[in-house]
This record gives structure tokens, C-alpha cells and sequence, in this order.
């Protein structure tokens, strides 16, 4: 139906703040949609790069002067006018403060929790993805025990997202380990996601499943849950992830890793090849990571970084 449409690339920024909330714009008068909110930006002109482009639309809409941003989602939207072709960026450092150029308003927004309506319709997926954390943390139960797992839990770092990975636990072994692992993380604010058969998490207290690559090539449709993501290891695993409509991708293995010995890593350039084809989703770097990893990983396109060894340290 929209094949005959010519796709305009256009680019978006989202202006983030350290506490994590981000800017949106209203649409313009004389504009399709206007009064609606969206992430501010504009079309690519002839030449242009799309961070160029980016620096531009900001500077003439906001007058102000981008200084650090990272790439971070490209997704397709078809509208009944075009089809646009969506280059995202997460905008860390700017020169200036935004001010309305073309009578638009702004306004500041936390991560679920937008305040400003009517909505752009391309920016549903957007916001819940600006909900995810910077950093992921996966078990390794296996590895520490379970006691010295979960007192790392409860003492460590809050984490926001903790994915439960333990492939040596039975059915009953795993339900009663999630059942522990879900007290401390939700008394802490996070949310807990299990890799596992998503048909096994029925009545647990989880708020989603992760997929590993097998279930993720054997997918029928998305599963049930809030949240869903999937291991990735090419870019055609992640654009399956992003037609299933996950909400984001695990990609690895970056650097060396116990996990993986004898399997050559990714390193960052290859990492960053995986994306070029267009980031569908949030994707988390994986792998032999720190916490400090966090700079290089979204300047190579993630969204943020996933810990396992590293979380508990």
C-alpha cells in the first residue's frame, strides 16, 4: 500500500536531561499536525549527513547549538501524506537554551509520564523506549550462588531492569529464584524480565520475558507481557525483533568474555556494523562490560549497556 510512496528521511532529537527526562516540541501552525507534540527536528536536505542535519533543524528551530549527541533508533512511519524514514538521536550536551523559533511551545517531560497531548503518532514506540535504563543487569546465580546473588541484589546498585538468566535451574528451581529476585528488585523500583519459555511465567511476578536467539527465529507473535527483548548476534536477528515489535535487543558478545571463550568479540566497530542498517529498537550493548563502557557504547549507536560478570563486581 505505501510502496509507491517515496520515503523523506528526517531527523529527531531528544534532548536529555541527567534525572533522564527529555524535551518535546509542538507542531507548528501551517504544518500537518500541528498542535501536536513531537520530538523536534526536520527533514535531510540534499548532502547532508543526518547528524548535520540534525545540528541544523535544532539551531533553527530551538537556537541552539548541538554539541554532543549520539545516534540512537531509525524507524519507518508511514502518514497519510509520506512515509518518513525516522533518524533519532539522544541529545546529551547543547549550547544555548531552547527557545521557540516558529511559535511553538516546549516542554520538559519524564519518562513515562508525558503531561502533553495530543500525541504525534510515530512517537508511542519513542516514549516507551526513553522508560529503559542505561544500564541492564543479568544474573549469574550460577556463577556466585544463589544466597551471594541475591544479597548483591539487595545491596548493590538499584538497578531498573534486572533480567533473570539461569540455565541451570529447573521449572520449580527458576519460579522460586524469580519469586526471590522479584521482592528485592520491586521493592527497589526496577522491573525483572526472565529468559525463559515465556509459556513457563504465567502468574509469576515479572513484568516480561526476554528471548533468547532460538525463541526469538521461532517467533509466531509477540509475547503477552509489558516488556519484551531478545538476545541478537547479526542485523537480521535485530530487524526480526523489531517486526515482532520487541522493546529491545541485547547485542554481543563487544569484548572478550568467560561466557564465550574462543569465540572472537564483535569489538565496537563491529558492533556498530550490525546497526548500520538502522537501529529498529534499543539495543544494549553485551559482553565483557563496565559501567564505563556506558560513553563508548552510545556513541556506537546503543542504547545503553548490559552487565552480567560486571553488575556484581
Amino acid at each position: 500500500m505505501h510502496s509507491d510512496k517515496k520515503i523523506i528521511e528526517v531527523v529527531a532529537g531528544a534532548l536529555m536531561r541527567p534525572d533522564g527526562s527529555f524535551m518535546l516540541g509542538s507542531r507548528p501552525e501551517g504544518k500537518p499536525y500541528a498542535g501536536y507534540w513531537e520530538f523536534p527536528g526536520g527533514k535531510v536536505e540534499p548532502g547532508e549527513s543526518a547528524m548535520q542535519a540534525l545540528v541544523r533543524e535544532l539551531q533553527e528551530e530551538m537556537a541552539i547549538t548541538v554539541t554532543h549527541a549520539t545516534p540512537w533508533l531509525t524507524r519507518v512511519h508511514h502518514y497519510e501524506h509520506a512515509s518518513v524514514r525516522l533518524h533519532f538521536f539522544r541529545v546529551w550536551d547543547w549550547q544555548g537554551e531552547p527557545q521557540p523559533q516558529e511559535g511553538q511551545q516546549f516542554a520538559w517531560q519524564a519518562p513515562g509520564e508525558t503531561s502533553v497531548e495530543p500525541m504525534l503518532p510515530a512517537n508511542g514506540p519513542i516514549l516507551k523506549s526513553l522508560q529503559l535504563p542505561a544500564l541492564y543487569a543479568i544474573t549469574c546465580a550460577h556463577e556466585i550462588g544463589v544466597a551471594a546473588q541475591l544479597q548483591a541484589l539487595a545491596d548493590g546498585p538499584a538497578y531498573a531492569l534486572v533480567q533473570v538468566r539461569e540455565p541451570d535451574m529447573n521449572r520449580q528451581q527458576l519460579q522460586a529464584f524469580v519469586t526471590d529476585v522479584a521482592a528485592i528488585v520491586h521493592a527497589r523500583g526496577g522491573k525483572v524480565v526472565v529468559n525463559a519459555d515465556p509459556d513457563w511465567l504465567a502468574g509469576w511476578p515479572v513484568d516480561g520475558v526476554h528471548l533468547n536467539g532460538s525463541r526469538l527465529r521461532h517467533l509466531q507473535q509477540r509475547p503477552d507481557f509489558a516488556w519484551v527483548g531478545a538476545s541478537v548476534h547479526s542485523a537480521a536477528e535485530l530487524q526480526l525483533a523489531g517486526e515482532q515489535g520487541l522493546d529491545y535487543a541485547l547485542l554481543g558478545h563487544v569484548q572478550p568474555t568467560a561466557s564465550h571463550p574462543g569465540v572472537t568479540p564483535l569489538g565496537w566497530a563491529g558492533f556498530a556494523a550490525v546497526l548500520a542498517d538502522g537501529i529498529p529498537l534499543p539495543v544494549y550493548a553485551l559482553g565483557g562490560l563496565q559501567q564505563q563502557d556506558l560513553p563508548p557504547a552510545r556513541q556506537h549507536g546503543a542504547h545503553g549497556v548490559a552487565l552480567m560478570r560486571g553488575a556484581w563486581q
